[in-house]
């Protein structure tokens, strides 16, 4: 996993030292913190943090509840604990550019606390996550960051996110708990938060739809203007921020036009009415806190902007003062100097002119493993600069080789904070040192070395379909990366089974009179269970390690399957052509023939994946083609779509289809919601398999989700389905006869259903690909 040299460029080219200090002096114009809430990652207001951070010098933070593992994955296959380790990741370069702490409540890939799919309730959601739990670990974060204002993103009103929801009564919980000494589910010193406010603004559009306005505006943050030495307006950096959610295709161009101002109603106050902005009535400098002398030398080191000799000096100056001064501060306002002194320190090295890089020769390592640690030092114009390795709790140094010792646990895929001063170690401890005072700021590795599990191995595929209706055959896995190499392997199977392992990998032979159901398989390793470790890897965030138990599942299930040629489109967000190839159906791919007019010559039915429209610009432009084959006789299935993914309703299905928006109210999120068969006696739900109740069981996450809101009448909607105290939905399944062909439009989640060995998911996807 070594780096490539052009990303280090690109990391350093992203960094010149001019804005580097520009920004991180402009974190000390004050003392007051800000923190931002929300349920999953890229739920911050990025535009207004960067303004408060890089403009009003706030202090800020955003605390948020989940990794956002139930969430689409616009960036390729990671789902479920491997989404939420990206997503982990993404949120925390999102947090770099606006130099934002990042605080979890979810501390585990097992936690209750999790993205569980999409969710309508607030009530249903803190149902799931906790309620004791979910304001527990809200309270612990509260005691720690000490936030002097807290902003949930969204409001709790009908028509939002119930993630949301539960986060925005969370933060009202929160405002009481923390404060309170007798609660005793932290044992923490209390904080009182002095401000609450919620948005002035509405959660509807393309997702949600407030069905309450939102509260007056009773304070507004400024939004619109130009930083003054980058020109990049706050919605720009705020979009430097949000580029980073990558899986959730965000980051978009901002214009001047797109400028706004970002008003807040002051829900709770602990110190009176706000004069005009969210700082009134809260410490703001350090003259607040007694120290003016301190005070001036910050504005004078502010202000000494881009003299890097005087802003050093300036610095030392105003570092000096604060630590002479910091006993007669009381004592509930200490963390504020804390957060200067380190802020400070930042400001020191970057002024001081040294350049450190810390690189090691490997990035993965297992215990009891080392690694050379090379250090690039530019020595400081002014004053002078040491180095010293920060090494994490279980690892060791020895003169330039650095590693884990041998029971280290994994790298935590998981950790409960980010901050920008405090980088995950090992870090490097950059010390300046003058003739009056020394400082020391951190600096992450160019690589963070991750620590693999030691006993570990991979299976070729850990899913494993076997189609009943079809001859039994063996099945093949590949076994790689094994550790320890020499280990021998072995998957506690049922009786009946056999397994043969030879070369690098195992042949499974099922028992002749193997039945349906679901068998599962842990690994072991010399008689250890296995752990099976995935590295993911993407040019826009760092390595992350997802690590799991090694089980190998094996879902049998009688399909009966259409006589048909099948092909596949996809956008690299599902699996289907692995999946259709598992039923015995072996789907020619043809995402690098669309415009090959000849490509459906062979093709009787064809999938197109979710996504695949947004994903493949040649696809839209091939609509026309489609349409005809289908008239000629072609079997067409569509999985969903979102509005933006360049679904025409009018020019890419053969007939209109609508998909309906805000998405809130075209989904069905309970996944044990009752379906109805609306046309029971449809070839889809008969032919080749008889879909019955026993089709619909077992469903995880959801029942499907961006429903049609309207169509053509040349389709038939088969099945009607409803979320609690909800109307149904008839728009999850549409079939329409067209011409001499048939297009399938479905809008349940198949490709998630298949990942998680539903019976039904597969059954119901032969009979869409049936010919008409």
């Amino acid at each position: 996993m070594a780096i490539h040299p052009h990303a280090r460029l690109t990391q350093d080219r992203l960094h010149p030292r001019i804005t580097d200090l520009w920004f991180a002096l402009r974190g000390l114009g004050s003392v007051a913190g800000f923190m931002q809430s929300g349920a999953h990652p890229d739920d911050e207001t990025s535009a207004m943090m960067a303004a408060l951070r890089f403009r009003d010098g706030l202090s800020t933070s955003y605390a948020c509840s989940t990794r956002g593992e139930g969430g689409q994955n616009d960036l390729g296959t990671e789902a479920g604990t491997n989404l939420g380790t990206l997503r982990t990741a993404e949120m925390e370069r999102a947090c770099e550019r606006l130099d934002m702490r990042m605080w979890w409540l979810s501390v585990s890939p097992d936690d209750l606390i999790t993205d569980f799919g999409f969710s309508k309730s607030g009530a249903e959601t803190l149902g799931k996550w906790g309620r004791d739990r979910t304001l527990a670990r809200f309270v612990d974060i509260v005691r720690r960051e000490r936030p002097d204002a807290i902003c949930p993103t969204f409001l709790d009103v009908p028509g939002q996110h119930g993630h949301h929801r539960a986060m925005t009564e969370a933060a009202h919980l929160v405002m009481q708990a923390a404060a309170d000494p007798s609660f005793t589910d932290c044992d923490l010193p209390v904080w009182t938060i002095s401000k609450l406010y919620l948005p002035a603004w509405g959660g509807g559009g393309g997702a949600y739809d407030d069905e309450l306005p939102p509260p007056p505006a009773t304070v507004t943050v400024p939004g619109k203007g130009t930083d003054p030495v980058t020109g990049w307006s706050w919605e720009r950096i705020g979009q430097h921020s949000r580029m980073y959610h990558t899986t959730q295709g965000m980051g978009q161009w901002m214009a001047p036009a797109d400028e706004r101002d970002w008003p807040l109603h002051l829900a709770e106050s602990r110190v009176g009415a706000d004069r005009g902005a969210i700082t009134d009535n809260l410490p703001t400098d350090l003259a607040d806190l007694g120290l003016p002398a301190a005070a001036r030398a910050l504005a004078e080191t502010q202000a000494a902007f881009p003299d890097t000799g005087a802003i050093f000096a300036a610095a030392a100056n105003a570092l000096s003062l604060i630590r002479a001064g910091t006993d007669t501060v009381a004592p509930e306002h200490r963390h504020r100097l804390t957060r200067k002194q380190a802020e400070l320190a930042r400001v020191l090295r970057i002024a001081s002119e040294t350049q450190v890089h810390g690189l090691p020769d490997t990035a993965l390592l297992r215990p009891g493993e080392t690694t050379r640690l090379a250090i690039e030092h530019r020595p400081a114009t002014y004053g002078t600069s040491t180095i010293a390795v920060l090494l994490p709790d279980g690892w060791q140094q020895s003169g330039d080789r650095i590693g884990p010792k041998a029971d280290t646990s994994p790298s935590d895929p998981y950790p409960t904070l980010w901050d920008p001063l405090a980088p995950a170690r090992p870090a490097l401890a950059v010390t300046l040192h003058t003739d009056k005072i020394e400082a020391t700021s951190e600096v992450p590795l160019d690589v963070t070395p991750l620590v693999a599990p030691p006993v570990a191995a991979t299976l070729s595929d850990t899913k494993q379909l076997i189609n009943l209706a079809k001859p039994l055959a063996p099945i093949r896995l590949r076994l790689r990366d094994v550790h320890p190499a020499d280990a021998t392997p072995a998957l506690t199977l049922p009786s009946g089974w056999g397994q043969d392992w030879s070369g690098s990998g195992v042949t499974l032979t099922p028992p002749a009179d193997l039945s349906a159901g679901l068998t599962t398989a842990p690994l072991t390793l010399d008689h250890h269970p296995a752990t099976t470790e995935r590295l993911i890897s993407h040019p826009h965030v760092a390595p992350r390690l997802s690590c799991a138990p090694a089980v190998l599942k094996l879902r049998a299930v009688s399909v009966d399957l259409p006589q048909v040629r099948t092909g596949y489109i996809g956008a690299g967000n599902d699996r289907l052509d692995h999946w259709l190839s598992a039923m015995g159906l072996m789907p020619k791919i043809l995402d690098n023939q669309l415009g090959d007019t000849d490509a459906l010559n062979d093709i009787d039915s064809l999938v197109i994946g979710v996504f695949a429209f947004r994903a493949r610009p040649g696809l839209a432009a091939f609509a026309p083609r489609l349409r005809s084959w289908v008239e000629d006789g072609g079997t067409l299935v569509t999985l969903y779509h979102r509005p933006w993914d360049a679904w025409d309703p009018d020019t890419i299905p053969p007939r209109r289809i609508e998909i309906g928006q805000p998405s809130l109210r075209w989904r069905v999120t309970d996944e044990t919601a009752q379906v109805t068969h609306l046309a029971p006696g449809h070839p889809v739900l008969n032919a080749p398999n008889q879909i019955g109740p026993e089709d619909w069981a077992g469903w995880v996450k959801e029942r499907g989700l961006y429903f049609a809101k309207s169509w053509d009448d040349a389709y038939q909607p088969l099945l009607a389905m409803a979320d609690p105290d909800e109307r149904p939905l008839h728009g999850a399944l549409l079939s329409g006869d067209i011409g001499k062909g048939r297009h399938n439009h479905v809008a349940l989640g198949l490709h998630v259903q298949m990942e998680n060995l539903v019976p039904g998911a597969f059954r119901l996807m032969a009979n869409l690909l049936a010919r008409r």
